[in-house]
């Protein structure tokens, strides 16, 4: 199961507090009360794995190592271990209480979220002149808390989107290693699948249904998927009575819940065309055209549409060259 939505509590460590002690050897006086260490701070890191979210499903309060408590004779308590949580490249961070977001964009880059606790100070840093036996030290600072919103949103270069059953897990599996689920009944892809074609980035957006932009079917969960993604295979069953109609369907969709969405590069298929008659495929490849003249008829048993789909990523990934 694909955890792409999750909120979280994360703290970064409390400083540790000072010390009041006094020099033990002999002839020698005064105050040696080392400081506390400073508390861990926590940050985020992007990674290619798409299930690193997955960790959070149960645990929900995440925190930083505490500073170490101020020693005597001039020991300093260690600062706390720094903590740092993989998350999915295309994450959004969201701080709850401020509204404030950042992005993890490329694998390797480091947020930090909540800065970790100032260590108090000993009782060495308040001695002088009129007070040489000081009693008081410092209490270590907490750290920083947070409620956090962590939403996946996928960065792939090529999305397939379409109503259920279109044929779009199919196609990913013809093009790339991918291994989706496949069966002749709706919402069998249940969470985004991705493939790799070359250098190309694929991802299967699970099949919208009218209403998705409002919450039915899958719902917006994976609307936000097709934000990221740069280019649209928008796929219509050829088995469909009314392909025009599931065409219009799914741009409106895309259209209520970001006009941005509409903006996007697109190409259409009329998926597996092998599953009915020629005169009937021409017909509706005909219908079509009036909606959107960049369609193409395919199968995955035909292999000479395949290569002109594969004919399409190579121009698609010669252009991001």
């Amino acid at each position: 199961m694909l955890i792409d939505d999750v909120t979280i509590t994360v703290g970064a460590g409390k400083g540790g507090k000072g010390s009041v002690a006094f020099n033990k050897n002999m002839m020698a006086l005064g105050p040696t009360g080392g400081s506390g260490g400073k508390g861990g701070s926590l940050y985020v890191e992007g990674v290619s794995d798409l299930n690193a979210l997955n960790q959070f499903r149960y645990k929900k309060d995440i925190k930083a190592e505490d500073g170490e408590n101020g020693k005597a004779q001039l020991n300093d308590g260690a600062n706390g271990i720094d903590l740092i949580l993989k998350i999915p490249v295309g994450t959004v961070v969201k701080k709850i209480e401020t509204g404030e977001t950042q992005e993890i964009l490329k694998v390797g880059q480091r947020i930090l979220l909540a800065k970790g606790g100032l260590g108090g100070k000993g009782n060495f840093h308040f001695r002088s002149s009129r007070n040489t036996t000081p009693m008081q030290s410092q209490k270590g600072l907490p750290g920083e808390r947070f409620i956090l919103r962590l939403e996946l949103k996928l960065i792939a270069d090529v999305g397939f989107i379409g109503l259920p059953n279109a044929g779009k897990s199919s196609l990913l599996n013809e093009l790339t290693r991918a291994n989706s689920k496949v069966a002749n009944y709706p919402f069998t892809t249940l969470e985004p699948n991705l493939g790799v074609h070359y250098e190309l980035i694929l991802a299967d957006i699970p099949g919208l249904i009218e209403g998705a932009s409002t919450g039915k079917g899958l719902g917006m969960k994976f609307l936000r998927h097709v934000e990221r993604t740069k280019i649209l295979f928008h796929l219509i069953s050829a088995e469909s009575e009314h392909p025009v109609e599931d065409y219009k369907t799914i741009k409106n969709e895309l259209k209520t819940y970001s006009k941005e969405l509409v903006k996007k590069p697109e190409y259409v298929f009329l998926s597996k065309s092998d599953m009915v008659p020629e005169k009937e495929l021409k017909k509706k490849l005909t219908t079509l055209k009036k909606v959107n003249k960049n369609i193409l008829a395919i199968s995955i048993h035909d292999w000479d549409s395949l290569e002109q789909v594969k004919k399409i990523l190579n121009e698609i990934q010669a252009e991001k060259v």
